[in-house]
């Protein structure tokens, strides 16, 4: 049996393997407040979802969960389902927010909704599984800061990621006209 791979596939790889580099890189480091993490992984979600498509955003995200979870011993715990929860929370937003006009959703805001939509996913997981108890919404102004607070940071990083990458291209595609021109 032989598998046919294509160039994103292996894009697809590549990225996702970053992903859950940062995400093994961030569950090493400790937390003030449980469940209140940076999701630096994020980024790498979001540089996809910019730089090539939704469906390659998708997957990148998704393997990291799962590989990820597999890789802490996590996989199938309460962690991995909070995780999978707030991803495809996340990603369903991200989902919505493409097929409106581009010009409302830049890296930053869409950091924003999506790191709203993640830690809205895990609350809901935590207050109908979990935790089944109203005190749960005593918990929403705290992870709506940390939402935002990381949501922004990670959009900015995101950002200045897509436009280096545009400088970079800009200055190859000089580079090479001035190259032909000569």
């Amino acid at each position: 049996m032989q598998i046919n791979t294509t160039i994103n596939d292996h894009r697809i790889a590549k990225l996702a393997a970053f992903a859950i580099a940062l995400h093994m890189l961030e569950a090493v480091i400790p937390s003030p407040l449980p469940g209140v993490k940076p999701g630096i992984a994020n980024i790498v979600t979001l540089y996809v979802l910019f730089k090539y498509d939704f469906a390659s955003a998708a997957w990148v995200s998704i393997l990291r969960v799962f590989a990820s979870s597999l890789l802490l011993g996590q996989f199938l715990s309460p962690t991995f389902i909070l995780s999978l929860a707030g991803a495809l929370l996340s990603l369903g937003v991200l989902w919505i927010c493409m097929h409106l006009p581009r010009k409302y959703f830049g890296a930053v805001s869409l950091s924003i909704l999506a790191a709203f939509a993640h830690i809205a996913g895990q609350l809901m997981i935590v207050r109908l599984w979990l935790i089944p108890h109203t005190s749960i919404a005593y918990l929403i102004p705290i992870f709506a800061l940390a939402a935002l607070f990381f949501g922004v940071i990670n959009g900015l990083i995101t950002h200045q990621l897509l436009n280096s990458s545009l400088e970079t291209k800009l200055e190859n595609k000089t580079d090479s006209a001035s190259s032909t021109a000569t």
